[in-house]
């Protein structure tokens, strides 16, 4: 092993050494005293979920909420990214290319989280909140995306449209959209993967949906009702991601 293999390992264990004394934190405590016992009793309260009718059905109603949540925000921040990708694409020149690409980096660069904070603030509580927080994080990532796939589409057959008489917007939607739209719909598809995810998640600052269940029922100390909840996430979750890799496969890869 060479010498700077060995300094950065190094230099790794002593920052991983350096956080736990600057933390203050002690592993020791989780396992004094009935700390086990504690831990192993929480944990069993949970393996008793609760699946009576009324909670069912609230779940139901939040999973719903949490889908079009995801569904929804997908779908604004495809169209709002790809109405930015263009210009970020350098289609109108240098100085809106800049422009749409520092819009771009700051959508991106704040994360779901702190646009839900934001939008609860600006929206309410509920998932609106939650929609708005999605669709602009997600613009942003879509929206790079797009612009680079637009990049890297060859330009002939637009220009072919174009010295026939076509015009631009012409050029675009029967020469250059029909083969870049495989990837934008591989994308859209990924995003709406990660997006159900982060969709059950904002739910804790407010934004509506199964998130928002979890988080009462962890606050009230409620294991059952929240076992239930966090069941339902991952049903949810495994079921977009089924459904979401169907479409590719039809709609993509055909």
């Amino acid at each position: 092993m060479r010498t700077g293999n060995i300094l950065v390992i190094l230099a790794l264990l002593a920052a991983a050494v350096a956080s736990f004394v600057w933390l203050g934190i002690d592993l020791g405590a989780l396992v004094s005293g009935d700390a086990l016992e504690q831990m192993g009793s929480y944990a069993m309260r949970f393996l008793n979920p609760d699946v009576s009718a009324t909670h069912l059905k609230a779940i139901g109603w939040g999973a719903l909420e949490t889908l079009a949540m995801s569904a929804l925000g997908t779908l604004l921040a495809a169209l709002v990214g790809l109405l930015i990708a263009l210009p970020a694409a350098g289609r109108f020149g240098r100085l809106a290319q800049g422009a749409a690409r520092l819009l771009l980096n700051a959508l991106r660069a704040v994360p779901e989280l702190v646009w839900a904070a934001l939008m609860v603030l600006a929206a309410g509580l509920g998932p609106n909140a939650g929609t708005l927080a999605l669709a602009l994080h997600t613009a942003g990532v879509l929206g790079r995306l797009f612009a680079e796939a637009l990049e890297n589409t060859p330009p002939e057959p637009a220009e072919a449209i174009r010295l026939n008489g076509g015009g631009r917007v012409a050029a675009f939607c029967y020469g250059t959209l029909p083969g870049v739209w495989p990837q934008l719909v591989a994308y859209m598809l990924y995003r709406w993967e990660n997006n159900i995810r982060m969709a059950s998640v904002l739910g804790f600052v407010g934004a509506g949906g199964l998130g928002q269940m979890l988080y009462v029922s962890l606050s009230l100390f409620q294991e059952a009702q929240a076992a239930s909840v966090i069941l339902a996430m991952l049903i949810l979750v495994l079921a977009v991601d089924a459904l979401s890799g169907w479409m590719r496969q039809r709609w993509v890869s055909a």
